[in-house]
């Protein structure tokens, strides 16, 4: 879904300018208050309609945007497809932010003009960590990362990738291992044990990613927000994809694999998924 490989602008992290789209006033004025507390230095544009976010566009560039699918004047997704067409700077991210993003996944009608998409069900505070994750990602985040992939020189290459940001990473080469993985952490009263799981679609062996997603959900029991899941696929198949979303997966990643972007997803979930854990007190 995602676009491919983009090669994205550099960050003003000290004073990143973002865009928020949305026909609430009140809705952009509690966005902005929670991202400055996630961003101080923060440069905030507010705009109701796309036509307003089209001039602003041409009054200075922005480190990211976020646009509501239903705006006064037009839809999200138009929106974004008229600010890749004519925004004469690099690559910017831009998040579709919805309460009916679930569905749209599932039909796999968001285009790949988008950059991403935030389920706004998960409040505002999650956002503006979800926004920070783009413009100014943390070092050292830490967490415990499941990662299922079958080749040795490509779990290599990941495993360096996710280390550099403070995860551990356990490393299973089949869907076996993970569930072996997880029946063990399960017995030392380690309910989930690691904090994400990362795999790959097609492994080697009878069992794939989405025979894992099944297991993780329906024989562990694991919800969404206990244990995520976040699945790479190269199947543009958008029923296959669509299929993987249903199975239980909390977002997909395409292959090739963009690393700033598997990472924002990947500390996006282990935060909501932390978030979500406190709540229930586990």
């Amino acid at each position: 879904m995602n676009s491919p490989s983009p090669s994205f602008r550099s960050f003003d992290t000290t004073n990143p300018r973002i865009m928020v789209v949305d026909g609430s006033k009140v809705v952009r004025k509690m966005i902005e208050g929670v991202l400055r507390q996630q961003l101080p230095g923060l440069e905030f544009v507010g705009c109701e309609t796309g036509e307003e976010a089209k001039a602003a566009l041409q009054a200075g560039a922005v480190n990211l945007v976020t646009t509501a699918l239903r705006l006064p004047d037009m839809d999200g997704l138009d929106l974004a497809r008229y600010l890749r067409e004519h925004t004469p700077q690099a690559y910017i991210p831009i998040i579709v932010v919805s309460g009916d993003v679930q569905e749209r996944l599932e039909s796999r009608s968001i285009s790949d003009d988008v950059t991403d998409y935030f389920d706004k069900a998960l409040g505002f505070n999650a956002l503006a960590a979800f926004i920070k994750g783009y413009v100014a990602p943390e070092s050292e985040a830490g967490g415990e990362v499941l990662y299922v992939e079958d080749s040795r020189v490509v779990a290599m290459a990941t495993r360096r990738m996710l280390e550099k940001h403070n995860l551990t990473v356990t490393h299973a080469t089949g869907v076996e291992d993970a569930i072996a993985h997880l029946e063990t952490m399960k017995a030392q009263g380690k309910v989930p044990g690691p904090d994400i799981v990362l795999t790959d679609v097609y492994l080697k062996g009878e069992l794939t990613g989405k025979d894992l997603l099944h297991s993780i959900r329906h024989d562990f029991g694991y919800a969404k927000g206990l244990l995520p899941v976040l699945v790479m696929t190269g199947d543009a198949n958008p029923a296959n994809q669509s299929d993987l979303l249903r199975e239980g997966a909390n977002d997909l990643v395409q292959k090739p694999i963009e690393e700033r972007l598997l990472i924002t997803k990947l500390l996006f979930q282990l935060r909501v998924g932390r978030m979500l854990r406190e709540k229930l007190g586990k």
